[in-house]
């Protein structure tokens, strides 16, 4: 198993910028796919952005591409969502998750583990 914890979550205006991050422990880091992904007040748990194993790969939402940056460091057990140009639509519980597997997925239930969020809200 392994466990999840967000960080850097927080209030700010409308173009500016916030960078997530999400400390891993347990078994070995370098062994999963990551995904950052985000729900809003009311609507269903969204896919923002995922990470192969080795970082060599990455794959976005259209509606977060050329804005946000998904990256990791195996060494440091970390995997980081840049996020630029934020719009209140970002507003959003963002939440980190680990995938057993080889394949980039952008869907909820291919993700095996959970942290437990950390909210980002985005002003005009």
């Amino acid at each position: 198993q392994v466990q999840l914890v967000e960080s850097g979550g927080g209030l700010v205006q409308a173009g500016g910028s916030l960078r997530l991050s999400c400390a891993a422990s347990g078994r070995p880091f370098s062994s999963y796919i990551m995904g950052w992904f985000r729900q809003a007040p009311g609507k269903e748990r969204e896919f923002v952005a995922a990470i192969t194993r080795s970082g060599s790969s990455t794959y976005y939402a259209d509606s977060v591409k050329g804005r946000f940056t998904i990256s990791r460091e195996n060494a440091k057990n970390t995997v980081f969502l840049q996020m630029n140009i934020l719009k209140p639509d970002d507003t959003a519980v963002y939440y980190c998750a680990a995938r057993d597997g080889t394949i980039l997925s952008g869907e909820v239930r291919r993700y095996d583990y959970w942290g437990q969020g950390t909210q980002v809200t985005v002003s005009l």
